[in-house]
């Protein structure tokens, strides 16, 4: 009987060979963003450009080899420590490769701990040049660099706007400082003065004292540099209630639609500097038309996670496999237009800049000036 049970059980092993039913293989792909605190919005987009890749790879027959795909969305809430537990978390959780975060401050510190477990992680957002300049093999960057945003700024400031005069503001995160101290840099250097560089803190919800003095040293440019939307709509608020006249500029991670939503008139006239996306390109409609009946407006970092987890699963395809050697081997290989750049990977892993400046007009974003040409739009 013993024998018999086990021709049994061995016979049904053969069958479900046979059937491939032993080899059906989950892919997970893990997402690290803030989902809560003051940076949720962007988090949460982040997450749901990833959800939407993973549908569109679905519509289109899916990976083989892999029978589900499944995305394990993390909360890093930007802080570095819970940034690390959630990198732990994910390693856990077997998966094979993530899609984050969006703080600089949170990429950085996971990013050391997902590398020690060869795990690829294509950051949609973070943009501090320190993320791909650390020697990590499997770090991807998919957005573009802060010192490339910098020197656009710059060229802003002289080329378009003529200004001799700057005054810098940041919330002492990785991210905002870093492109602030940057900007202080460059712009010192090409002989713009600057009248002050200040700093916030997170949080904080008036900024009278700092806006008092920029408004006394009436600077030509006010420059931004906040890590989330919300804080800079408040901060123009504030700005137009006491009546500073400087060009308000900003930079990528102010803008997001809720800067309109929330600041309203305060936000018009306001310039970024941000990725150039050609909402016209085939790959950004089939984007748009699957991200927004469900998720609503793209956000500013929809469109680039949706962008970085489509790299990862077409190499994953192409590789035929998990191994992070091969993927990455494959992800080298890309070039194809996504849904907000041209793909291509550098031996750093960056992905490369195409900063142009961005302006809020009668409530709506509008490309303005293309610095590569010096025209406007």
């Amino acid at each position: 009987m013993k024998r018999l049970f086990t021709t049994v059980l061995l016979t049904a092993a053969i069958l479900m060979l046979g059937s491939g039913m032993a080899f059906a293989k989950t892919l997970k792909i893990g997402t690290m963003g803030p989902l809560t605190g003051p940076y949720a919005a962007d988090g949460n987009d982040i997450k749901s450009g990833v959800l939407t890749a993973v549908e569109v790879i679905k519509a289109n027959g899916g990976i083989p080899g892999f029978d589900s795909i499944e995305v394990l969305p993390q909360d890093t809430a930007c802080e570095p420590r819970q940034a690390v537990a959630t990198a732990n978390k994910l390693i856990n959780e077997e998966v094979n490769g993530v899609v984050g975060a969006y703080c600089s401050s949170s990429t950085l510190p996971a990013s050391e701990v997902l590398d020690e477990e060869s795990i690829i992680m294509i950051t949609p957002a973070s943009t501090n040049e320190k993320v791909t300049s650390r020697g990590l093999p499997y770090m991807f960057r998919m957005c573009g660099r802060d010192d490339d945003q910098g020197a656009i700024a710059l060229k802003f400031m002289q080329d378009k706007l003529g200004a001799k005069s700057v005054y810098i503001v940041d919330d002492k995160t990785a991210y905002s400082q870093g492109l602030a101290d940057g900007v202080e840099k460059v712009a010192a250097a090409a002989g713009i003065k600057v009248l002050g560089h200040e700093h916030v803190n997170q949080g904080d919800k008036d900024f009278s004292a700092i806006l008092t003095k920029v408004k006394n040293m009436n600077p030509d440019v006010f420059y931004m540099s906040m890590q989330n939307s919300a804080t800079g709509a408040l901060m123009l608020i504030q700005a137009k209630r006491m009546g500073i006249k400087a060009v308000r500029l900003a930079q990528d991670a102010v803008y997001h639609p809720q800067l309109i939503e929330i600041a309203k008139d305060a936000a018009e006239g306001v310039y970024l500097t941000f990725g150039f996306i050609d909402d016209n390109a085939p790959a950004y409609k089939e984007f748009f038309a699957n991200y927004q009946p469900k998720y609503g407006k793209p956000g500013a970092y929809s469109g680039y996670a949706y962008d970085s987890a489509m790299a990862y699963m077409m190499a994953v395809k192409a590789a035929g496999s998990t191994d992070p050697a091969k993927v990455k081997a494959e992800l080298m290989k890309l070039d194809y237009d996504g849904a907000t750049k041209h793909v291509k990977f550098k031996a750093n892993g960056d992905s490369g800049s195409n900063y142009i400046i961005r302006k809020v007009e009668n409530g709506k974003f509008v490309n303005y000036w293309n610095p590569a040409t010096g025209t406007l739009y």
